[in-house]
């Protein structure tokens, strides 16, 4: 789910769906036949692994910002899929408990593998030991029933993120809010870094500006390109000499935008790389930290200026890309996303049966149909 860099993001930052999905459908597959959960069961539990994520998230300060330290899916997600599998296989409330704390142990993934091909890894990780936490706890493994407490002096969860103040939910049978009920989540029109999709729109804009101007989109015309981008060391990358990098760097994405008047699958191959014409694009960026830009992904903007010969300066700014939770994809797009990816390894009938399932979940009686 997380390979292509193509999948859903909250904020605070972190990829939700990938973690608990595929531990869902496996404990759907796994359950005897006259136990299979139906579609609500199962959408239940998918809201508890997201909720799950998103209040641990929203405990911290430091959670709220671009990760430096912890990739957050093999934290936070590790956790989702624990409970969102424990709630699946009606645990009991103690088991539940252990689940988490069981979950806390296997969790945690280091950002210096972010664009490499170890990052998915964490996603998957994620989603196979909570899974792999809930089973253990379901046969009678115990674990620090505090974990997710902020004791003094005894690191659980707080050695994950630091600032961390956690809140009690409410009491059963008391009125809970479920996030989602307050905040979309972000679906990516291309896949690469979330922080990307700033900088592609920021670059789309000022090149309508620039053919307008000059007739075409004409790179000879321009002396110098400034990204005014947060600082977030991982994804400022100059010149990425792999797939996984150029997903990761303001740099290439800007200026593919530019140069092609889009960003999508295609703009990640080898060939696209290591074209002549991007990497004299590349050559020509110059990049700025504005003290307003923060690196937090509810925030930040995404600003391309182009300085031409001529003297002249065009500049796009970007502060809420379509797709964000502010901005978020109508069902059309979501649906094109879709057909467009599943067109790779599915025929025409199955994806639309596909399409056909997931609207009508709530009514599915048995949810390894899935």
């Amino acid at each position: 789910t997380h390979s292509m860099d193509f999948d859903d993001t909250w904020h605070p930052a972190t990829h939700p769906s990938g973690a608990v999905l595929p531990a869902l459908l496996a404990a759907s597959q796994m359950l005897p036949p006259n136990t299979k959960p139906n579609g609500l069961e199962f959408l239940l539990a998918f809201n508890v692994g997201l909720e799950v994520q998103g209040r641990l998230m929203h405990f911290s300060t430091e959670a709220h910002d671009i990760p430096k330290r912890f990739h957050p899916p093999s934290v936070v997600g590790t956790l989702g899929s624990a409970a969102a599998a424990a709630k699946l296989l009606s645990l009991s409330s103690a088991q539940c408990c252990h689940a988490l704390g069981i979950a806390a142990s296997l969790a945690g993934a280091p950002m210096a593998n972010a664009a490499t091909q170890a990052k998915p890894l964490h996603v998957g990780n994620a989603t196979r030991l909570g899974l792999e936490a809930a089973l253990l706890a379901a046969r009678g493994m115990e674990a620090n029933p505090l974990i997710l407490d902020d004791i003094p002096g005894c690191s659980g969860f707080s050695a994950f993120y630091s600032v961390y103040h956690p809140k009690p939910l409410p009491a059963p049978g008391q009125h809970h809010e479920f996030l989602l009920e307050k905040q979309d989540i972000a679906f990516k029109r291309f896949p690469a870094h979330l922080g990307m999709h700033w900088v592609v729109d920021a670059a789309l804009s000022v090149r309508n500006l620039f053919v307008n101007y000059a007739g075409s989109f004409s790179p000879s015309l321009i002396r110098t390109i400034v990204l005014k981008i947060p600082v977030s060391k991982y994804i400022n990358r100059p010149f990425p000499s792999s797939e996984h990098q150029a997903r990761h760097s303001f740099q290439f994405n800007a200026c593919a935008a530019l140069l092609d008047g889009e960003v999508g699958l295609g703009s990640f191959s080898e060939s696209s790389i290591q074209r002549q014409e991007l990497r004299e694009l590349l050559d020509k960026v110059v990049v700025e930290h504005p003290e307003d830009n923060v690196a937090n992904f509810d925030k930040m903007y995404g600003e391309v200026a182009l300085l031409l010969h001529s003297g002249d300066v065009l500049t796009g700014k970007c502060d809420t890309f379509y797709g964000h939770w502010r901005k978020p994809l109508s069902k059309e797009s979501l649906l094109k996303k879709f057909r467009s990816n599943a067109s790779h390894v599915l025929p025409e009938e199955k994806i639309e049966a596909i399409i056909t399932l997931v609207d009508n979940l709530e009514n599915l009686s048995d949810s390894s149909q899935l």
